[in-house]
């Protein structure tokens, strides 16, 4: 099944929903529209019970460049809209994060500013060989105001977070991979198919476990380290009593691969 949006392209592939940033000749830079557009994408996938993945890509030689700055500028004198128009993209963000299925990143080219919040947002990312990652609001006089200030630091620690958000400088694929800012880097014209293969390999999971583990890691994180463990300890009894984990514990005992974690 196929849809298509002007700025945003749907669509479905097995088990995975691809959400395809579709404005090449812009940069894909991000507008109101292609904002919602996400957001109201990754509601429909997370309906559709047939989907254990989402893949996030982009058409053309870039990623995306960060926010298209018209809609921005036009809101300048007044803070009602101003505000109004950072919590669109602030919310696609949170989306993206909060979604019940695993959320993966392909990023080529340039990964810059609202593109860089939009990739941190994403929980598994892959590089192709020629990204590259930066922010670049301080360069312009901005700020960020898609979650940057808070998901990079926590990706990449404080010192380099402040470092790329003061000096507006751009790393390669490598050094992001070395920081933990993307999990793998592979080369550019094998960079969807992989991302696709490893969210095949999700669709083999128990998803119960996975947006359990997903809950536990982004909400562990906000808790003290004694509040933590309680949390996994109430979503594991929660996942060990599901389908998934009642099928791979008899799949065990009868000593074949369990299904839901066959690589």
């Amino acid at each position: 099944m196929n849809s298509s949006a002007p700025e945003v392209t749907i669509e479905r592939q097995e088990a995975t929903g691809i959400i395809r940033l579709s404005r090449p000749a812009a940069n894909n830079a991000l507008t109101l529209e292609s904002k919602q557009l996400i957001a109201a994408a990754v509601t429909a996938f997370e309906q559709d019970t047939a989907l254990r993945a989402i893949l996030l890509c982009a058409e053309g030689e870039n990623f995306c460049a960060g926010a298209d700055l018209r809609a921005l500028e036009s809101r300048l004198d007044d803070p009602v809209a101003l505000e109004d128009y950072l919590r669109v993209g602030l919310a696609t963000y949170d989306r993206l994060a909060a979604a019940r299925l695993p959320v993966v990143v392909a990023v080529q080219g340039l990964c810059l500013a609202g593109g860089l919040e939009l990739m941190l947002a994403c929980d598994i990312a892959f590089a192709a060989d020629d990204a590259r990652f930066g922010d670049q609001h301080a360069r312009f006089g901005l700020f960020p105001g898609g979650g940057g200030t808070q998901r990079l630091p926590r990706l990449i620690g404080e010192r380099r977070a402040l470092d790329l958000m003061f000096s507006a400088r751009w790393i390669d694929a490598t050094t992001a991979r070395d920081w933990g800012l993307v999990n793998e880097v592979v080369p550019r014209a094998e960079l969807v198919q992989h991302a696709l293969a490893y969210c095949a390999m999700l669709a083999r999971r128990n998803p119960e476990a996975l947006t359990g583990m997903k809950r536990c890691v982004r909400e562990g994180a906000q808790l003290p380290l004694a509040e933590g463990p309680r949390l996994e300890l109430a979503t594991a009894v929660a996942v060990l009593r599901s389908s998934g984990a009642r099928g791979g514990i008899a799949e065990f005992k009868a000593r074949r691969k369990p299904a839901a974690t066959a690589g």
